[in-house]
């Protein structure tokens, strides 16, 4: 049975707008795009549309997949010092040629909307929840809360691998009260914790590696990863066959974008309040 994500997406873009209009000066976020990865660019895109519909100035530094580590953190570096740039966001992934994390650390905490920092999100690990969430943790962590999942009582299994998403999302779970158990693709026998689990929460880019024989009847899926394949979308869920068995499962594609760029523009405006 699908989550109704739709319903929670307009009702986050109606207060975000409320909010901005209600603010006096322009809002202006700038993405910065190394080289031209097809999902990024779908990424960014969207990420241009939902601005633009919030009333939030949108702008794109798209830079040619041979740009140098050191001209890409010289550029940010200006950015930072650039009083007409309210917030900065890379667009992951960046070229293997890169340090990703010597990029994002660059970033001033004050405009890292994505906050993807280590300055900031440390502040996850010590349960202060006064400041802002990284995007992805936060409209999974609003799934929940939209279903009514009472999360002390909840085990969930994590089949996932990143410091920007996997580690706040499951110390987020963690500070819920959540029995968690934190697994990858490579996890020997995966379906030995997620038979017992309450909700899976995958995103290995790995289309199909979730099956329905993998969990219970009760089970919850949410599905954040996404693969193109001849510029069609999987998820990691076998969607079909878990949606027909009548689990609670979120659609790819469809939903990841949208949601998570809803957040993206909430924190835009979490963050001018909050620095203002």
């Amino acid at each position: 049975m699908i989550i109704d994500w739709k319903e929670i997406a307009s009702k986050k873009y109606a207060e975000i707008k409320n909010e901005v209009w209600n603010i006096e000066e322009p809002l202006t976020l700038l993405a910065i795009l190394v080289w031209n990865n097809p999902s990024s660019l779908r990424y960014i895109k969207q990420k241009k549309k939902w601005a633009e519909y919030v009333w939030i100035n949108f702008k794109l530094d798209h830079l040619g997949e041979n740009t140098s580590e050191s001209d890409l953190l010289k550029k940010i570096s200006e950015y930072n010092d650039d009083k007409n740039i309210t917030w900065i966001l890379i667009q992951l992934p960046l070229p293997n040629h890169i340090d990703s994390k010597k990029v994002i650390n660059l970033i001033n905490p004050n405009k890292d909307v994505d906050w993807f920092n280590e300055k900031n999100q440390w502040k996850i690990l010590i349960w202060d929840d006064s400041w802002l969430i990284p995007c992805t943790p936060a409209w999974v962590m609003e799934i929940l809360n939209y279903l009514k999942i009472d999360l002390p009582w909840k085990i969930v299994t994590v089949i996932w691998k990143s410091n920007i998403v996997w580690k706040p999302l499951t110390m987020l779970l963690i500070n819920s009260g959540a029995t968690v158990i934190s697994c990858n693709s490579k996890t020997k026998d995966l379906s030995q914790f997620t038979k017992i689990s309450d909700i899976v929460i995958c995103a290995t880019w790995k289309p199909g590696l979730l099956s329905l024989e993998m969990i219970n009847n009760k089970t919850v899926v949410i599905d954040v990863g996404f693969t193109i394949i001849d510029d069609k979308i999987y998820g990691d869920a076998k969607f079909d066959e878990i949606n027909n068995n009548w689990n609670l499962i979120t659609p790819v594609p469809g939903w990841v974008w949208p949601l998570t760029v809803a957040n993206l523009m909430s924190s835009v405006v979490k963050s001018y309040n909050l620095n203002k």
